[in-house]
């Protein structure tokens, strides 16, 4: 057993008044819908047991709320069942394209689960996850050509984490017993993804994640180099990047190069925090020296008078770490308030996000963190064929709100429709995992390949995973007159990536 993943035997009996709470359920079979409200009592009736799927079948799609005790749950009917055909993805992807011709044989609807922050101290993170879900629906149009060789629906059915490993845990069994799903997707931090990573892992269902430092999924859940994981896979960075990163940024400008450290004692903070793999020794052997390395807090925190008096008496010019964004806009206030403002605060997690800038105002300007997706980036949706900057831009025109770095948890959807479209038999998950291990294609975070060899220190560090390229950013007044604010790219990992802004002290 592994981490806290445990498999579960017999019926699972679902309380569906108090956990069920799906925030998105959509089909690639009809994209506009017609809604009706009814009692929560005859949605139930509708749905017939509670263990049910709650929903709509192939043909009918749109959002399915049950949250919380509310009194009423909304489902779709289809106003029309045509759909767009599908871009197919990039030449360097093996298997079938999607775009085919009209007599293509049907297949069977393929689910895939998701789980997200949509609420919570994580709900940075789930931000765009509903329009990016209607964004991958509307690209598979009527179905994917998988590699049966039958045009297949595709439905998405996005659960809500509500911030918590636990119910991230449940929901994932929800999606696994009740909805049945054929595979699992999830992003937004190890809180997020290992919980539901376990419980695939445990019950062999297909997993694939991004947006997660590979060594909490990996290490963090019991794997080692020669036991891998057979059913859960990821692409994203690994903490040695985030060092990188800074290392790039920092080494441009005058410092002590005293580090102060700040870490949650959480499944993300306890991985940075690790003293042999995690953020620190990447940072000594890069030249920086630890002027303060409390113990992890537990979060979340009102207080951080204990750790600011030691990164003040330590003369520490530079502060990094992991925090939630509730935890950075509280203890970056306080720093303020007690007379600590280094010359250098680089906080992974929560300086990804716009938000958490316009949470403290002005006094965020100068703040920086590697970057994991950026508008600027060289890449292509490989379901779209859009650039970064069009996906980015499309995101602002169709929701009102600014571009953010999670819109990069698209490409967990973009290798989900790869796999599929290699996978012999459907039915077979044993194929799916060859599918997944011979992935190779090109998407919203650039090149993903997982032919290439294993081995430490490369982009195949071990089994389950693949490192893409990121960069290093720093904050600033943005350049859009609609916006308050944005982050600009000062090191990048990919020679391809724009230099924006030399790096400065706060």
């Amino acid at each position: 057993m592994r981490g806290h993943s445990f498999a579960l035997c017999g019926p699972l009996v679902i309380d569906i008044e108090s956990r069920f709470n799906p925030t998105w359920r959509g089909s690639s079979m009809s994209e506009q819908s017609s809604e009706r409200t009814v009692s929560r009592r005859e949605f139930l009736k509708m749905a017939g047991v509670a263990g049910a799927a709650l929903g709509v079948g192939a043909g009918l799609s749109g959002i399915l709320a049950a949250c919380g005790e509310e009194e009423t749950t909304t489902t779709s009917t289809p106003a029309t069942t045509a759909g767009p055909g599908t871009t197919a993805g990039p030449s360097t992807t093996a298997g079938p394209t999607t775009s085919v011709s009209a007599g293509v044989e049907m297949g069977r609807e393929i689910k895939i689960g998701a789980v997200s922050p949509i609420t919570g101290a994580l709900a940075s993170f789930g931000g765009p996850d509903k329009w990016i879900v209607s964004f991958v629906l509307k690209a598979v149009g009527d179905g994917v050509v998988c590699g049966d060789g039958k045009k297949h629906p595709i439905s998405i059915i996005q659960l809500d984490t509500q911030s918590s490993p636990n119910r991230a845990a449940e929901v994932t069994q929800d999606l696994l017993f009740n909805e049945k799903v054929d595979m699992m997707v999830a992003s937004s931090s190890p809180d997020t993804v290992n919980p539901a990573a376990d419980q695939c892992e445990a019950n062999g269902v297909p997993f694939l994640a991004n947006f997660v430092p590979w060594q909490p999924f990996y290490f963090g859940r019991g794997a080692t180099p020669d036991k891998p994981f057979k059913w859960t896979w990821m692409y994203h960075f690994g903490v040695e990047d985030a060092a990188e990163c800074r290392i790039g940024m920092w080494d441009q400008i005058e410092t002590n190069k005293k580090v102060a450290y700040l870490f949650p004692n959480d499944a993300d903070g306890q991985a940075w925090f690790n003293p042999e793999k995690g953020l620190e020794p990447f940072l000594v052997k890069g030249g920086y020296v630890t002027g303060a390395k409390p113990d992890m807090y537990q979060p979340p925190s009102e207080d951080f008078t204990q750790q600011i008096s030691l990164f003040k008496k330590e003369g520490c010019e530079i502060c990094t770490g992991n925090q939630t964004p509730p935890d950075f806009t509280t203890f970056w206030k306080q720093c303020m308030q007690q007379g600590y403002k280094p010359k250098i605060f680089s906080m992974s997690k929560a300086l990804l996000f716009h938000k958490s800038i316009e949470a403290v105002g002005d006094i965020g300007i100068g703040l920086s963190d590697h970057m994991v997706w950026h508008p600027k980036f060289p890449y292509k949706s490989y379901l779209t064929g859009l650039t970064c900057e069009e996906y980015a831009a499309k995101y602002t025109e169709e929701t009102g709100e600014q571009w953010t770095q999670t819109l990069g948890q698209l490409g967990k959807y973009e290798w989900a429709i790869d796999v599929l479209k290699r996978v012999p038999d459907i039915e077979n998950k044993e194929l799916y995992i060859e599918a997944i291990k011979t992935t190779k294609f090109e998407g919203i975070n650039g090149p993903v390949d997982f032919t290439l060899p294993v081995a430490p220190g490369t982009v195949r560090p071990v089994p389950n995973v693949y490192k893409i390229k990121i960069a290093g950013g720093q904050w600033g007044k943005s350049e859009d007159p609609r916006f308050k604010y944005d982050m600009y790219i000062c090191y990048g990992q990919d020679p391809k990536m724009p230099i924006q802004k030399k790096f400065e002290p706060i």
